[in-house]
């Protein structure tokens, strides 16, 4: 039991450093994360297991078939992972990844704006969800009189988006 008197906050430069992902078939997985997205490969363990990264870091994402090739997601309605997100620096970087979803035919199961952020969202090839989103710079975030940071979810202006490119 935590006790709530002793209140400890995380360091505000904490971050989540990499997401590790049970997949069925790795070169499937690799035709999504490396040649759709554009993750690297920095390391491969044979057929089990790669990492991926952007910009020559260790990795961001881990590929792994250690709990079997041809293992299966869990059932809708289950606890799990929701989904992971991919921060990417830019609005035109956003902007590059939807364009190549879209060249590749990806279905996206949403878009949405968050006021403090614009997301794109989909399932990997196991069904993984996973969003792809660009903050909006912290001097335009919204925050209440609480210090609550204000969000929304709106239709995306995907056209605005797509116009970061021209």
């Amino acid at each position: 039991m935590v006790d709530k008197a002793k209140k400890h906050t995380a360091h505000p430069e904490t971050m989540i450093g990499h997401v590790h992902l049970t997949v069925a078939d790795l070169d499937r997985s690799l035709g999504f994360y490396r040649d759709i997205l554009g993750f690297e490969v920095t390391t491969r363990y044979g057929d089990s297991a790669v990492f991926l990264s952007a910009g020559g870091y260790h990795h961001h994402i881990g590929l792994n078939t250690w709990a079997g090739k041809g293992s299966v997601p869990p059932p809708a309605g289950h606890s799990g992972l929701y989904h992971f997100a991919i921060l990417f620096p830019s609005r035109k970087e956003l902007a590059t990844a939807l364009k190549r979803l879209m060249d590749a035919g990806y279905p996206l199961t949403g878009m949405a704006d968050h006021g403090v952020s614009e997301a794109i969202y989909l399932n990997d090839p196991d069904g993984i969800g996973v969003e792809l989103y660009a903050d909006r710079p912290r001097k335009e975030w919204k925050v209440k009189n609480d210090g609550e940071v204000e969000m929304v979810t709106i239709p995306l202006d995907v056209d605005s988006l797509l116009a970061e490119l021209s």
